[in-house]
């Protein structure tokens, strides 16, 4: 039967809004960055692509119908750089050039003087003063899948190998560079891309890389690696961190950079928005059904003595717009009882 009255909703009192952050630790192990699975073209979890622009990781055989897409990956220098000056020894200088302008437009912007693509730094001032600007970078892309709505700021963690390919193998140095001085209060700077935090090297406190909250994206400085003489790419070639930017492959970079990556941990957050109703239930209203079978031969059936007082049971409550339109329903998880001694507020919720 159709509502033919409703209770009306007080906007100013009787409806709320509340924000609710749901928080997953994600952990990313090296075995996996690694490339368990194999790379491309052997149906592995490391996926190369013809383009040669960036690399990607899946928990498991990219072809099969349960992976996951982890993160892409990629390098990138700005044109004023060091590197972009070894013209001879360059490979792919125009798109590791491209991909460090990519990012830096999405994530910062331009400037407001020069009107330039801003360069990444290792502060939080953005004023590019010297010594803080990060014109090497490697790009981690983080998948939707994981981060959710965002990043859960002074949660994030990597731990990078830093020791001798050859003899004693690289994790036997390690750097765990972190985000632990960012805080949703402080700690972080706002830009194009979001809210950013700076991460570094626990111990020493200097700052090696960038997390980019909302975005999910990771820039990380190669001053992590300054010091090593031996990086390996796929290809079994040992050189500096340096070389292997200028003369290895766009692909050829990120398998180096992967093979000394120990462990990824960061908290995911996911943004719930609700609107709460309060559907207040007067003594005298709701007393009654208009459920048909209310009523047998004129008389209510929940009643014993014809001089009872109506009693109903609420199980269902209907939000109706304007137009009487039917918009959401909520049930009960158990009938309650209404007479004309009680009143009630059911309390309504709606996430999305």
């Amino acid at each position: 039967m159709a509502v033919t009255n409703f209770e009306m909703l007080d906007t100013t009192k009787d409806v709320t809004t509340t924000r609710t952050l749901l928080h997953e630790s994600i952990p990313l192990t090296g075995t996996i960055i690694s490339g368990t699975y194999g790379t491309f073209p052997d149906e592995g979890n490391i996926k190369n692509y013809t383009h040669g622009q960036f690399q990607s990781v899946y928990d498991y055989p990219y072809l099969s119908s349960s992976a996951n897409h982890i993160f892409d990956i990629t390098i990138g220098y700005d044109e004023s750089s060091a590197l972009s000056e070894s013209t001879a020894l360059s490979t792919q200088q125009s798109k590791k050039i491209n991909m460090y302008n990519q990012f830096s437009q999405v994530l910062l912007g331009y400037t407001g003087s020069t009107n330039q693509v801003r360069k990444f730094e290792l502060d939080l001032d953005l004023d590019e003063s010297s010594g803080t600007v990060m014109k090497e970078a490697i790009f981690l892309n983080l998948s939707r899948l994981i981060t959710k709505d965002q990043i859960k700021k002074g949660t994030f963690s990597i731990t990078l190998g830093t020791g001798s390919w050859a003899d004693p193998k690289p994790f036997t140095l390690v750097k765990t560079l972190t985000d632990s001085s960012s805080t949703e209060q402080a700690g972080t700077t706002n830009t194009l891309g979001g809210d950013y935090g700076l991460l570094k090297e626990n111990g020493s406190g200097v700052a090696r890389g960038l997390v980019f909250y909302q975005a999910g994206i990771v820039a990380l400085s190669t001053s992590s690696w300054a010091d090593i003489n031996d990086f390996l790419s796929e290809s079994n070639e040992t050189s500096s961190i340096e070389h292997t930017f200028v003369s290895q492959s766009l692909t050829s970079s990120c398998d180096a950079f992967r093979h000394r990556v120990q462990n990824i941990t960061f908290n995911n957050a996911t943004e719930i928005n609700s609107s709460i109703y309060f559907c207040r239930i007067p003594h005298n209203k709701w007393n009654h059904s208009t459920n048909p079978t209310y009523l047998s031969s004129s008389t209510i059936r929940v009643k014993s003595v014809n001089t009872d007082t109506p009693v109903a049971y609420i199980t269902t409550i209907g939000l109706y717009s304007s137009n009487s339109e039917l918009l959401a329903v909520a049930k009960l998880s158990e009938p309650l009882k209404k007479d004309p001694t009680n009143e009630l507020t059911l309390r309504v919720r709606l996430d999305y």
